[in-house]
């Protein structure tokens, strides 16, 4: 079998950059080891309850945003979304309730009121993220230098959003990078995506399909195909068959499986195996939650991120999803080291009891931050850096862009082999979603695939 072009895996990155390169007529096939598209966004389905497993924090919605230059490009039309409002509402340890909200104006009265102690220097410090341009190299300090003359309170506010949204402290984030991911929530809102992103991936798979590309199901690709002269000729997959690629073949794995796995660590350089060694990324752990109706219709917002005392890692609610009569569908997430997860020389008793000890700490750090909710919500189930690697395959389960990843003078989806690129959360030019797809356009529009 022979295509123009191969997709590695079936996530956002790859679905849009497939359905890109399909409605342009370019003919593409997508491989997808599981049974269903989607990747890390897939939906979560157990005791009737449908799970949306990320925070529910969709930008890139707006008129003119990026999805709307992707779906205009596509034979469908997008999925329906809705603008969140509050876009989230960050809780600090003293129960304080901070709404963010696309009003710039409010914005800044919401603040001064919240942090009153620093109010000039908050209001300063949003203004001036406001006015970033993120081409000038001044801006590529770190963000925590620019926070010296607000309070810890304040601090915690902007560490649980970029926590959050980007997997990063103020101590980690450069000045540019952060005023992309804060401001955009107040400026240019937040949505919900009905069905969540399960239904964006859906709708992607569509594009495809209906675009004549290929879209196979089931099919794990084991590793890239290679000429004699060391050429990347297409793919070889787990069942023994063989597939040409006569353009390109782009990965929609982690930046470490697309080089570990696909191209093979013998045939990657060794700066890049040098610098993949120095990058990580953060696991999650999840808690799926049943929720009264009524307690639901109590909360501040859709979407919290609440922040304890007694851990730096804030946890994120999302109220979204279905559910049975009478319920919401709960996501409860907090940033964890995923190696933490994997003790080979264990059994699986050991993954289990350290599920349970975790469980037990964010469900009471939970009901710490929100003792409204009394017993008004009940588990239904739970989500480790493992159970990503068992449906994904990704490394250690890890989410979310690669800290320390070298940069090569090249755009981050270029690889080391001229015509095998990679589109991924852990390399794309923004935060998110909306980063991912951006990438996948950005790719997609290249001179190779112009006919």
């Amino acid at each position: 079998m022979e295509y123009e072009v191969i997709v590695v895996g079936g996530g956002i990155g790859g679905l849009t950059t497939a359905a890109l390169l399909a409605a342009k007529g370019v003919k593409v096939c997508l491989f997808e080891r599981q049974s269903h598209v989607g990747g890390c966004v897939a939906t979560f389905e157990h005791q009737g309850y449908r799970f949306d497993p990320t925070a529910g924090l969709y930008s890139g919605w707006e008129d003119g945003g990026v999805w709307e230059q992707i779906f205009s490009e596509l034979r469908i039309k997008p999925p329906v979304v809705r603008k969140l409002s509050p876009s989230y509402v960050v809780r600090l340890p003293d129960r304080r309730d901070v709404f963010v909200a696309g009003y710039p104006d409010k914005f800044e009265e919401t603040l001064a009121q919240a942090f009153p102690d620093c109010a000039d220097a908050a209001i300063s410090f949003y203004r001036k993220l406001a006015q970033i341009d993120p081409g000038d190299p001044a801006n590529n300090d770190v963000l925590a230098t620019r926070l010296a003359s607000t309070s810890t309170e304040f601090r915690l506010f902007i560490d649980a959003q970029l926590q959050a949204l980007a997997q990063r402290t103020s101590t980690e984030c450069t000045t540019a990078a952060a005023a992309d991911i804060l401001i955009t929530a107040v400026q240019r809102w937040m949505w919900a995506i009905e069905g969540g992103g399960q239904a964006l991936a859906n709708r992607l798979a569509e594009s495809l399909k209906t675009s004549g590309g290929v879209l196979r199901l089931d099919a794990p690709v084991l590793r890239l195909a290679y000429a004699s002269d060391g050429h990347a000729i297409g793919i070889d997959l787990l069942s023994g068959e063989r597939v040409v690629a006569t353009r390109a073949i782009i990965s929609n794995l982690t930046i470490w499986d697309t080089y570990g796995k696909l191209i093979g660590l013998a045939r990657t350089p060794k700066e890049i195996s040098a610098g993949l060694r120095r990058t990580h990324a953060w696991g999650a752990y999840l808690m799926f939650l049943a929720m009264d109706e009524a307690a639901g219709e109590r909360l501040a917002a859709e979407r919290m991120l609440l922040v304890t005392d007694d851990d730096p890692q804030h946890l994120t609610l999302s109220v979204s999803g279905d559910a049975p009569e009478g319920k919401r569908a709960v996501t409860v997430s907090t940033l964890t080291e995923a190696e933490d997860w994997f003790s080979f020389h264990e059994d699986e008793n050991s993954h289990e009891s350290q599920d349970q000890e975790m469980l037990e700490r964010c469900w009471a750090r939970l009901h710490a931050a929100m003792p409204e909710l009394g017993d008004a919500v009940e588990v239904i189930e739970t989500a480790t850096p493992r159970t990503f690697y068992e449906t994904t395959r990704r490394k250690f389960g890890m989410i979310g862009p690669a800290a320390g990843f070298p940069a090569q003078g090249t755009p981050l989806s270029h690889t080391s082999l001229p015509n095998v690129f990679v589109v991924s959360d852990t390399v794309s030019v923004g935060f998110g979603l909306e980063g991912v797809a951006s990438s996948a356009s950005l790719l997609a529009g290249e001179p190779l695939f112009t006919r």
